[in-house]
């Protein structure tokens, strides 16, 4: 019997693809178009990844597609530190307007979410004159040096790769479910906010530490959603000790928590913010915007990349924009959060592998347990669900530093047919696996 095109693909791809980069399918996808990809066979899936948080606006937008084809005729590249070009601009612009809080500011662009936070780091401590950077358990800013140093999960990310830079410093986050101080909210006191009164003590003078950085909702680390108090009273040790607050949006950016940016959601301004993965619809692009002040510390020369704001992904970045706002996709967002919650809440009732559904707009994590009162994490029974759901045509993917979170991550233009569908699935997918299990 012959190959088939996955087959053979897969084949040539184990044999040049270096084995460190990891396939949780073995889907090859040949186009793909809203929230539906297309694989190699004419195989049709329903995506609740999106990339990983690349995809808000879907797969192939026609608008960002037609703006790209345009510029690729004009101008594919120029160091906009030699040659400068409008679309880089004109993004900075839109970017700055975006930024939540008041007063000036001012924008970079890099290529990935990692190189995002890299340049947020240094205009930090440029700023600041201090070194200390603050992350927090169960984060996730990257892979690159610096950015695994703020990582939380040791694997895959960080084993085998230190030492890691230094003054870098960690401290728990705001993970409710399972509270690093066996607390319950609200009665909790908030002790992950309390505890930096003895973290400056004990650790590290505050008058040491640069900034604080941290995803709005903690994305890799499962999707874990903060008590409303945690980050205005993060941002408020910040103000009264003169460190910078960074809100790291890249994947929680561009509607996706029914927000443009889910810091929105409490109310926070930061000082500094990351962007990236749903900027430009898939095409690399990352951004650091802040304060103009702020940003403006570094000297010309200082930060900056051969590639950053490349006039391709400027553009792209520019019509996704737009399109976010036609289309009310933060709206949008909401809809699909509460059609999803309502749903996988009500699974919750009648499941008892489900310790825990949470999420802020189209963000959502579904966190399986072995047991509901020992919440022991049940990473095996994610798995499985995930592969059923994938026999089933629906590519769902897990989050987690114990790997137990399934993560839904849906395009913002899914259409209600395509939602329910997918929601059946996934249901009838952990049913299915709780009692073959």
């Amino acid at each position: 019997m012959a190959e088939s095109k996955s087959e053979t693909l897969l084949k040539r791809k184990q044999a040049a693809v270096a084995s460190g980069i990891a396939n949780a399918t073995s889907i090859f996808a040949e186009k793909a178009s809203g929230a539906v990809i297309t694989d190699v066979e004419g195989k049709e899936y329903l995506d609740f990844y999106a990339g990983v948080g690349v995809l808000n606006i879907g797969h192939c937008p026609p608008p960002v597609v037609k703006a790209i084809q345009q510029q690729a005729e004009k101008l594919l590249h120029s160091f906009f530190a030699t040659v400068m070009y409008e679309p880089y601009v004109a993004l900075a612009e839109k970017m700055n307007a975006l930024m939540p809080g008041s007063g000036p500011k001012k924008t970079m662009f890099a290529n990935s979410g990692a190189e995002a936070v890299e340049n947020a780091v240094k205009i930090a401590r440029h700023a600041t004159k201090r070194k200390g950077i603050i992350s927090f358990e169960c984060a996730f800013h990257g892979r690159t040096f610096m950015t695994m140093g703020l990582t939380s999960k040791v694997k895959p990310y960080k084993h085998g790769f230190g030492p890691f830079p230094s003054e870098l410093y960690k401290v728990p986050s705001a993970y409710c479910y399972r509270c690093h101080y066996n607390s319950s909210y609200p009665g909790c006191g908030m002790h992950c906010l309390e505890n930096f009164e003895r973290f400056f003590t004990a650790e590290i003078d505050a008058d040491h530490i640069a900034a604080m950085i941290i995803e709005p909702v903690q994305g890799e680390g499962g999707f874990i959603v903060p008590p409303p108090e945690f980050l205005p009273g993060l941002k408020a040790i910040c103000e009264k000790t003169g460190i910078l607050f960074i809100a790291d949006e890249v994947q929680t950016g561009f509607a996706r928590s029914g927000k443009m940016f889910a810091i929105e959601n409490w109310g926070v301004e930061p000082d500094i913010m990351t962007t990236a993965k749903s900027i430009a619809a898939g095409v690399p692009l990352s951004a650091v915007t802040g304060k103009t002040e702020i940003m403006d510390a570094p000297a010309a020369g200082n930060i900056g990349g051969t590639y950053g704001g490349n006039p391709l992904a400027c553009v792209a970045a520019l019509e996704t924009l737009k399109y976010i706002e036609e289309q009310e996709l933060c709206k949008q967002a909401k809809k699909i959060g509460d059609t999803t919650m309502a749903r996988l809440k009500a699974l919750q009732e009648k499941c008892n592998v489900i310790g825990d559904v949470r999420g802020v707009g189209a963000m959502i994590g579904i966190e399986l347990v072995k047991d509901l009162k020992t919440k022991a994490p049940n990473k095996e029974l994610t798995a499985k669900v995930i592969k059923l759901c994938l026999e089933q045509g629906l590519i769902v993917i897990s989050a987690g530093i114990f790997g137990n979170v399934i993560r839904l991550l849906i395009p913002l233009v899914v259409t209600d047919e395509q939602l329910d569908h997918g929601l059946t699935i996934l249901e009838q997918s952990i049913l299915t696996a709780v009692e073959q299990n």
